[in-house]
């Protein structure tokens, strides 16, 4: 006689750590990619629009590749060898840039990245909601703050390293973390695959057969979710936000500010980390009190912060301008995640996230372009204003979205 899923202990939050760790790498070649762009823009005479358009074909190839990586992880079921599979094919087309003369290898290369990322949310954001069904908002901020922790520590390094060496040279030492990746590999796929408990992602249990028809039917399903898909747009409006901030953010400093490389790594730390501190916050506010609050009000401020960093330019409190759009920002992130999966049926969890995942690409493959378009046309500061219309618009969406439900049947 099975014991009942109430009787047994507290789980530990290894599995959390664990993953949230592997969450953290794959951050880490992106954001000193961010770094690096303004030096790459440089050498290769690159204007906005074409530092955009770079960018935008990267979360392109995101937005057409999630969804199938939702199909894949729903399907094949061992979420912890996908995550695996993920945390390679993240790291592995940042090393070719290091050998790239063109601008069309660039894109290639980031494209790559693009389609490589996309299975490793749809199967450790799902494992993670379902391990710890009181704590979601908790948990999904732990595995936010990976990223941020990974997105923090790469252009402080990154910035450092520069003032030694060329961009090409700083891609080829960046092959360190590598190795910590491969690492993790193994120790992720052992240990989870040891985990107790019947949602082991690694567990070899008999899969029903695939039926596509049902699926395909149960996807249709998930598109008619009006709650599911206002949480999921809302959603592509702050990436929009945020995607441009990550893009732009260091052009403008190297650019129209002056600051050196290691400032601007500097400045990108100091988004991520207070990103850090505001996950854990959001996440475990958002389980007391609801995550329609907490969305509702990181989102009206962080267009306010946006608006303010612009005016403050080149004095002190631009740093502490960057931190408040950091805290704001990062901190509603985990819970729209932990929002998204409470309104998707179990069994369709990682196409859920794929989906939601989906429509995060889109959003950020649009806003650099547009960024890139408008400073060109206008200037840079107009463009900011944009990036703080799109989360005004975010904001707006959320207040349609029901404060509370359960997950509906697909």
């Amino acid at each position: 006689m099975s014991t009942p899923a109430a009787a047994l202990p507290p789980r530990t939050f290894r599995d959390v750590w664990l993953i949230s760790a592997g969450h953290g790498l794959t951050h880490w070649y992106p954001a000193t990619f961010y770094v690096l762009l303004p030096l790459i823009g440089k050498e290769l005479g690159l204007s906005y629009t074409e530092i955009g358009f770079l960018m935008s074909m990267q979360h392109i190839a995101g937005a057409i590749s999630n969804l199938p990586g939702g199909m894949i992880v729903d399907s094949f079921g061992k979420k912890g060898y996908l995550m695996a599979a993920s945390l390679f094919w993240v790291g592995f087309p940042y090393a070719l840039m290091s050998l790239t003369q063109s601008y069309l290898m660039l894109v290639v290369c980031l494209m790559l990245v693009g389609i490589g990322n996309n299975i490793w949310h749809p199967a450790a954001i799902p494992t993670l909601a379902h391990r710890y069904p009181q704590r979601k908002g908790l948990v999904l901020s732990f595995h936010g703050m990976g990223g941020n922790v990974g997105e923090a520590i790469a252009p402080l390094a990154a910035g450092a390293l520069l003032a030694w060496f060329s961009w090409r040279e700083v891609v080829v030492i960046n092959i360190a973390p590598g190795i910590v990746m491969a690492t993790l590999i193994v120790i992720m796929v052992g240990a989870l695959s040891t985990s107790r408990g019947g949602d082991d992602v690694n567990a070899g249990q008999t899969r029903a057969r695939f039926d596509a028809k049902q699926y395909f039917s149960d996807l249709r399903g998930l598109l008619r979710n009006h709650t599911l898909m206002l949480i999921c747009v809302s959603a592509g409006f702050r990436t929009l936000t945020q995607t441009g901030l990550l893009v732009f953010l260091p052009v403008y400093l190297a650019y129209e500010q002056g600051y050196s490389p290691f400032a601007v790594g500097l400045c990108m730390t100091v988004l991520q980390v207070a990103g850090f501190i505001a996950g854990p916050i959001a996440g475990h506010l958002s389980d007391k009190i609801g995550r329609q609050k907490v969305v509702l009000s990181s989102m009206l401020l962080t267009g306010i912060t946006i608006i303010g960093m612009v005016f403050v330019g080149q004095s002190l409190a631009f740093i502490v301008f960057v931190a408040l759009v950091g805290f704001f920002l990062y901190a509603m992130r985990p819970v729209m995640q932990a929002w998204a999966v409470e309104n998707t049926p179990k069994h369709l969890a990682g196409t859920g996230v794929g989906l939601q995942f989906t429509i995060l690409s889109i959003g950020g493959s649009i806003a650099p372009a547009m960024f890139g378009v408008i400073a060109d046309t206008w200037n840079v500061y107009a463009a900011f204003y944009f990036l703080a219309g799109t989360i005004i618009v975010a904001n707006l969406l959320v207040l349609f979205i029901p404060s509370t439900g359960t997950a509906k049947a697909a």
